[in-house]
């Protein structure tokens, strides 16, 4: 598990809309957060690269993350949400992708799937019309 260090974390806050009574128009509790993933010396490449994968719309032309959290009502808990989120997304790009190795079948297989494919064409030929010999 790969921990990303608060000083790589940009954070920008602003009043968040929706409701919330006269609390919402004073103070800025939604947050925006920014990870430059590119220039990120706590990831290895190949975490990189499954982690913009994963990014998908979140992710800049330059390579940086950003994720928005407004869905508690005070700052400090939509700042732990955001950096729970890409917490959650940096462990899944650390899981390197298992890699399936093709098999061969082996001679009997083959010879059962050939004596099955005899078996059932002397089926179905039985079934047509008697011939006049």
């Amino acid at each position: 598990m790969t921990v990303i260090p608060e000083d790589e974390l940009e954070f920008r806050f602003y009043r968040a809309g929706g409701p919330g009574g006269q609390n919402v128009n004073k103070v800025s509790t939604a947050v925006q957060m920014r990870f430059d993933v590119v220039n990120s010396p706590s990831l290895r490449d190949p975490v990189k690269q499954r982690l913009m994968k994963l990014a998908g719309s979140r992710l800049t032309l330059d390579g940086v993350i950003l994720i928005t959290a407004v869905r508690h009502r005070t700052q400090e808990r939509n700042r732990a949400d955001a950096v729970a989120r890409l917490q959650e997304m940096v462990d899944q790009a650390s899981i390197a992708p298992t890699y399936r190795v093709p098999t061969r079948p082996t001679r009997a297989s083959k010879e059962r799937r050939l004596d099955g494919k005899a078996k059932r064409s002397g089926i179905k030929s039985g079934r047509g019309k008697p011939t006049l010999d």
